[in-house]
């Protein structure tokens, strides 16, 4: 608030100029900043307290957290594998196009017609 303060008080408005509004909002924000470490050492401090006194609490939140990142990490390696099997199936189509024996077309609009439908469609990017 005092951040704000400093920038839309009536005393700035009134012809102050640009370094002591600059100075002002910086010391703002550095009483900003000091009262954040205080507010962190605070939890920091209660967090000490927890593990001291319920050790098992802290082991209870760090298997959590490990949980937690296993099952985003096995929902990316799904996503992952989705996307394989995917490429894979498009590879295969391409594969098999190729391997057909192609009937040889008559005439050379023939052979633009038969050329031009074994052009894979565009893919659409995911």
């Amino acid at each position: 608030q005092a951040c704000f303060a400093s920038l839309v008080s009536q005393d700035y408005v009134n012809g102050t100029d640009q370094e002591e509004i600059r100075t002002g909002v910086d010391q703002c924000i550095q009483k900003f900043l000091d009262v954040a470490r205080q507010t962190e050492c605070f939890f920091l401090q209660k967090r000490l307290q927890l593990s001291v006194q319920k050790p098992e609490q802290v082991i209870k939140e760090d298997v959590s957290e490990l949980r937690n990142e296993l099952q985003r990490k096995e929902a990316l390696i799904q996503k992952h594998l989705s996307k394989l099997r995917h490429w894979q199936q498009v590879l295969e189509d391409i594969s098999v196009q190729h391997k057909k024996p192609t009937e040889i077309p008559q005439g050379p609009l023939a052979y633009l017609e038969q050329a031009s439908a074994n052009i894979p469609a565009p893919m659409k990017q995911t």
